[in-house]
């Protein structure tokens, strides 16, 4: 089998400088703190966001459902992982269904940084100003924590959303290069 390689920038940002911007969210949209009840809601989030993007490529549990349910337990489960800094986006629909259509999750790594583990936004509902609605969320609750430096990695071809963090003020400080295998049938 063989492998591809893919260009991932680690990025980072002084959360002391950092102020978060006015943030409105469409009508019909709201942002979910961090509940247990929701790790199903968040791991549909995830599933829906990446398993048709680049990033199921370059981790493969991203494209799948119960990839993602185990992905979600795994940050939830991990002595690091920080709730104030885990929201979910939500939707109403006109049927009065409550639609999973954002995730973020953070924890605190080895170096005493806020680590984004997955920002996804499922295609019907991207360009609203979700992502950055959620990623703001999970800032401030890395400084609500105390932590001075944010981290994330995000893959150099999603072009989308290196601009948004730049445009927040994270700082491509490494560029990584993630072997994966060679999707089927490519």
């Amino acid at each position: 089998m063989g492998l591809v390689y893919f260009k991932r920038y680690w990025m980072e940002l002084d959360l002391r400088l950092w102020r978060a911007p006015p943030l409105e969210l469409p009508q019909g949209y709201e942002l979910l703190p961090w509940h247990p009840e929701l790790l199903e809601a968040h791991a549909q989030a995830k599933y829906e966001s990446f398993r048709h993007d680049l990033d199921s490529n370059v981790f493969p549990c991203l494209g799948q459902r119960e990839g993602c349910r185990r992905l979600m337990q795994e940050i939830a489960n991990n002595r690091g992982f920080l709730p104030q800094a885990t929201w979910l986006a939500v939707f109403s629909n006109p049927r009065g269904q409550t639609v999973p259509c954002g995730t973020i999750q953070g924890i605190v790594d080895a170096q005493h940084r806020g680590a984004i583990q997955n920002l996804g936004v499922v295609p019907g509902h991207r360009r609203r100003g979700l992502g950055k609605a959620l990623l703001c969320r999970a800032l401030q609750g890395f400084q609500q924590h105390g932590l001075t430096r944010a981290a994330l990695e995000v893959t150099a071809q999603n072009t989308e959303a290196v601009r948004l963090y730049e445009r927040l003020g994270f700082r491509c400080v490494e560029t990584l290069y993630k072997a994966a295998p060679v999707p089927a049938g490519t």
